[in-house]
């Protein structure tokens, strides 16, 4: 570990009588006060309640906001709705016309965007598999779309166990319609679709160049951090 030679400040050293201070009065007093009282900065005081996970009460931010609000020389205060200033838009329900045409653009319930593809319709993520659309639901789109692949397995076997993927059998992937058969699939456990993608089970002369280039970057870094260091 490179050591600071006198540049960085010597870390705060917090008692148990002053943690526990920190925890009883942070919620709903303010952080001046406590560092005061204390006797830490108030950089240090706010940085160990942020790591403790330490929050002030709603009740004392909206009470410290209220303070600062009635403030003589608080900018918002220009800017502040007076008593009895009536709003240039009172008793304005629309302009005629203007209504009429909004109606005619907004989204009736179940109405559903002009550019919506049919259940059926396929398309390619960004990594290249083929999916197929199952449903309209609404909310993420992994209930309206599934990969082909698994569909098929499904329609074969029923439901995709606990913890289990379907994935093409090695050497058999495609994204073409007509070529995923069931033939083609197989279930496997998250765990042996891990092994399968390590990196041992590259052919021999990619593995080599794998690992070749965890040492060349790690040499990189190393170099970088040494510069680094000198410069500063």
């Amino acid at each position: 570990m490179t050591k600071s030679r006198g540049i960085n400040r010597p870390k705060a050293v917090w008692t148990d009588d002053q943690l526990e201070t920190l925890r009883r009065l942070y919620s709903n007093y303010r952080t001046e006060d406590i560092a005061f009282l204390i006797g830490h900065t108030l950089d240090s005081v706010y940085r160990k309640a942020n790591s403790l996970g330490l929050k002030k009460t709603a009740e004392f931010v909206a009470a410290q906001s209220a303070r600062q609000l009635n403030r003589p020389d608080h900018p918002a205060r220009e800017s502040r709705f007076q008593k009895g200033l009536v709003p240039w838009n009172k008793g304005v329900k629309g302009v005629a016309g203007v209504q009429e045409a909004c109606r005619a653009t907004h989204f009736r319930p179940g109405q559903q965007p002009h550019n919506t593809l049919p259940i059926g319709s396929t398309k390619f993520d960004k990594s290249g598999v083929l999916l197929q659309k199952v449903s309209n639901a609404p909310g993420n789109g992994s209930k309206r779309w599934r990969a082909v692949h698994e569909l098929v397995w499904v329609r074969e076997n029923g439901p995709v166990p606990p913890r289990h993927i379907v994935v093409f059998k090695p050497g058999m992937k495609t994204n073409v319609l007509e070529e995923i058969t069931i033939d083609r699939v197989e279930c496997i456990s998250l765990a042996e679709n891990m092994k399968r993608n390590t990196r041992h089970n590259l052919p021999p002369e990619l593995n080599q160049i794998v690992q070749l280039k965890a040492v060349l970057t790690r040499q990189i870094n190393k170099r970088m951090k040494h510069g680094q260091e000198e410069h500063r």
